[in-house]
């Protein structure tokens, strides 16, 4: 064999002057001889790493090596004399993966004898990854158009969904009920959408977000004076959301006063603005949810009972999660494909074991506490596949609820385990149960809880 510097040099010149890839010299043995600087940033190693150091240190998926002697007698290159644009890994110096296209030739001398190989790598990770992303986008986009954003499967969101589509046809109105996080938001608007006012506004009001004067010169508008600061007239939602849909969040937390105004709207189609007497002919139709208990409100004489039968014409109860588990594969699947597209990190699955955890977790924040804890796994797994160690603690390693344990039992466990995992930060704790600040609050006044005695 043939194996001088000269030769070398003028194979490897030759190269250089043609080819913008990673390129690579390699001896009969095996060895890396010469490199380029795009070898080095593919591989991630120094000229002075790669040279004189085994081609194998690369660990390429392409490579059938067989390891005795030199030339025909050690790769399939020299016995087949060249490969053609071939999709293979390799291994950087960070221990990752690079998808690169592989195209090798043996090199010979002028009497035809065997002197080494030159190889080209082609990086085409940024290529796999847009792969990925379509695919991801394909399917999440099938998720999506499921049913109007709504992901689910099961035999309880079939329902939903028929129901969704009945109320939708008319232009009584809706009463959505349904525990935080259970994607009430989403059936609202899918009546929108799916109903004869999907061209108009559709105008939304969380009534538990503002006190009572705010909220009447929200829903109803104001004229200039009426109170301090109204510097100018002003319009409401209902009139915002003329010949559309308003969505009245949280409808059980409105106050008593507002209540009646709100009947008003409903029976003779007309409001007053704050601080006016000129009725304003509104063409509106009325959409409200609630996770409360709007019959015991009555019992206790803080929701009026005519109002209740005005917006529960069409009542529509979404499923709790734990109602649907067979839905939990394919709403966490549907989250971490969405992440990856968002982030573009390469997470490509979720092990069982994880998957396990999930389905085993009572889940009492519901659908936004299984998305919200898809995204703190996010943050932990590097790449791959999201494991169970890269959960939210109490969801990988916190216990299932007892057999014939009521689900208020386990709503309060869990509220107090992320008090206590955020020292009584209600914000913190709120994140990780996937329901709002306000709902945290509530349901510590809903259980008598304190911070002092039973948090810290």
């Amino acid at each position: 064999m043939v194996d001088t510097a000269e030769e070398i040099s003028h194979y490897w010149k030759t190269v250089m002057d043609t080819v913008q890839d990673g390129v690579m010299v390699i001896s009969p043995e095996g060895k890396i001889l010469s490199v380029n600087r795009a070898a080095e940033e593919v591989t991630g190693y120094s000229e002075a790493e790669l040279t004189h150091s085994p081609c194998t240190m690369l660990e390429c998926t392409g490579c059938q090596l067989f390891g005795r002697g030199s030339g025909p007698h050690y790769c399939q290159l020299f016995r087949d004399g060249r490969v053609h644009a071939k999709k293979c890994l390799i291994t950087n110096k960070d221990g990752h993966k690079v998808h690169v296209i592989k195209r090798a030739s043996v090199l010979k001398d002028e009497r035809g004898r065997l002197i080494g190989a030159v190889e080209s790598l082609s990086d085409i990770s940024d290529v796999v990854q847009r792969d990925r992303q379509i695919v991801s986008l394909r399917r999440s986009l099938a998720s999506e158009e499921g049913f109007h954003g709504l992901v689910g499967s099961s035999r309880p969101m079939h329902r939903l969904y028929d129901l969704i589509e009945n109320s939708a046809r008319s232009h009584a109105p809706v009463l959505i009920h349904g525990e935080s996080g259970t994607g009430k938001e989403l059936v609202a608007r899918a009546i929108h959408n799916l109903g004869p006012r999907a061209d108009g506004p559709f105008i939304k009001v969380n009534c538990a977000a503002l006190n009572e004067n705010l909220l009447e010169s929200e829903l109803f508008g104001h004229v200039r004076g009426s109170f301090t600061g109204a510097d100018r007239d002003r319009m409401g939602r209902f009139e915002a959301a003329q010949g559309g849909d308003i969505l009245l969040d949280e409808i059980g937390d409105v106050p008593p006063a507002t209540q009646v105004k709100l009947l008003r709207v409903l029976q003779e189609k007309e409001l007053e603005r704050v601080g006016d007497h000129l009725p304003i002919k509104v063409d509106v139709r009325v959409i409200t949810a609630t996770n409360r208990d709007l019959g015991a409100l009555i019992a206790d004489g803080s929701f009026r009972q005519d109002l209740y039968y005005r917006i529960n014409v069409v009542p529509i109860r979404v499923p709790a999660l734990r109602e649907r588990r067979e839905d939990i594969p394919l709403l966490a699947r549907t989250f971490m494909e969405r992440l990856t597209l968002r982030t573009g990190r390469p997470i490509e699955a979720i092990s069982p074991e994880a998957m396990k955890r999930l389905y085993a977790y009572p889940w009492p924040g519901n659908v936004r506490e299984l998305k919200n804890a898809m995204e703190y796994a996010f943050v932990l797994c590097p790449e791959g596949k999201i494991r169970r160690e890269h959960l939210p603690e109490h969801i990988a390693f916190g216990p299932g609820p007892p057999v014939g344990q009521a689900v208020p039992d386990v709503e309060r466990q869990r509220l107090v385990a992320a008090l206590k995992e955020t020292k009584g930060n209600q914000t913190q704790a709120a994140r990780i149960l996937g329901v709002s600040r306000m709902t945290v609050w509530k349901r510590m006044k809903k259980y008598g809880l304190n911070i002092e005695r039973d948090v810290r």
